[in-house]
C-alpha cells in the first residue's frame, strides 16, 4: 500500500507537472527538432543534427525555459483560473505559491548555465527570452491586444533560437514562421473569449472586456484570412513537398473554425474552438516530415547532388 506521505507527494507532483503543462514539453521538443530537421537545416543530415550536442542544449533549455514560463503565469493567473478553470486550478493549487516559485527560479538558472555552454549570445539570448515571458505574465498579458501579439512572439521565438544557430536565413522559413504566428495569435483570441468571465473579473483589459465579443470575433476572422497569405505562398512558390496537403486542410479547417465562431456564444463553444486550434498546431508538427522525407537519410545538399 502507498503511505499517506508517498501518496501527497505523488499528488504533488502531478500538480507541478500540470502547471509546468508537461504533456506540452515532448511536442515542444519534437516540433524544434523536425523544423531543424525540414526547415531550418535542410542541408545538414537528420543524424548530424540529432547528434549535436548545442542544438539538444538550445532545444533542452527552450523548453525548461517555456515550462517556466508556465509557472509564472500559472503565479499571477491563480485567482483568474479559479473561475476560468476551477478543477485544474484546484489540482494546481496542491503545490505552495512558494514552492512554484522556487522552482521557477531554479530552472530559470539552470537554462542560463546550460546557455552558456553553447555560448555568451545563447546565454543572452535565453536570458531575455525569461525576462519576456516574466514581463508578459507580470503586465503585458492585461493590455488590450499587446499581451495576445506578445504571447504569439514568445510561443515562436524558440525556433528563431535554432534559427540563429545555423545562420541560415531562407525566406521559406519566415512563411513558416508567419503562419505558425497567425495561428498562434487566432488561438490566443479565441481563448480570450473562452476566458471572458474571469478575465472581467480580474480586469484584464482583453479585446472581449474591453470591445465585446463581436469586435473579438471580426479580428479573428481577418487574422485567418489572412493567414491564407503565407499559406498561397508556401504552397505556390516555395517547394514544401507533401506538406502542401496540410496547408490545403489547414485552409478549410480555418474556414470551419470562422463559421462556428460566428455561432458560438457559451464557454463551451469557444472551448471545442480552442481544441480544434491546438489540434491543428500539433497536426503541423508531425505534418513537417512531409516536406522531404528523404531529408532524413541525407540532408537537402546530398539530395541535389545524387539528382545530378
Amino acid at each position: 500500500m502507498v503511505s499517506r506521505r508517498n501518496k501527497l507527494l505523488l499528488m504533488k507532483i502531478v500538480s507541478l507537472f500540470s502547471v509546468v503543462r508537461g504533456y506540452n514539453i515532448p511536442i515542444i521538443i519534437l516540433a524544434q527538432y523536425l523544423s531543424a530537421i525540414f526547415i531550418l537545416a535542410p542541408d545538414t543530415s537528420a543524424v548530424e543534427i540529432l547528434l549535436d550536442w548545442r542544438l539538444f542544449i538550445i532545444v533542452f533549455a527552450s523548453s525548461l525555459t517555456i515550462a517556466s514560463g508556465y509557472i509564472i503565469n500559472n503565479f499571477y493567473d491563480s485567482q483568474k483560473d479559479l473561475i476560468n478553470r476551477p478543477r485544474k486550478s484546484m489540482l494546481d493549487r496542491l503545490v505552495s505559491q512558494k514552492t512554484k516559485l522556487y522552482v521557477y527560479f531554479s530552472i530559470n538558472f539552470i537554462v542560463f548555465f546550460m546557455a552558456l555552454l553553447v555560448s555568451w549570445r545563447a546565454a543572452l539570448f535565453f536570458s531575455g527570452y525569461i525576462f519576456l515571458i516574466w514581463f508578459y505574465s507580470h503586465k503585458i498579458k492585461k493590455f488590450t491586444f499587446i499581451g495576445n501579439l506578445m504571447a504569439a512572439m514568445m510561443a515562436v521565438l524558440p525556433f528563431f533560437a535554432i534559427l540563429f544557430y545555423y545562420k541560415n536565413f531562407y525566406q521559406v522559413i519566415f512563411a513558416h514562421a508567419t503562419f505558425l504566428y497567425l495561428l498562434l495569435l487566432i488561438r490566443e483570441m479565441v481563448k480570450d473569449l473562452e476566458n471572458l468571465s474571469g478575465d472581467f473579473v480580474a480586469n484584464y483589459r482583453t479585446v472581449p472586456v474591453v470591445f465585446g465579443e463581436r469586435k473579438s470575433k471580426e479580428i479573428i476572422t481577418v487574422l485567418a484570412l489572412c493567414s491564407i497569405i503565407p499559406v498561397y505562398l508556401l504552397i505556390d512558390v516555395f517547394e514544401i513537398g507533401y506538406m502542401d496537403i496540410y496547408f490545403y486542410s489547414s485552409i478549410f479547417v480555418l474556414l470551419f473554425l470562422i463559421i462556428k465562431l460566428w455561432n458560438a456564444t457559451e464557454k463551451a463553444d469557444y472551448l471545442r474552438l480552442h481544441n480544434v486550434l491546438k489540434i491543428l498546431v500539433v497536426a503541423g508538427v508531425f505534418c513537417i516530415v512531409l516536406i522531404e522525407p528523404a531529408v532524413l537519410i541525407h540532408g537537402r545538399k546530398m539530395l541535389l547532388q545524387l539528382s545530378i
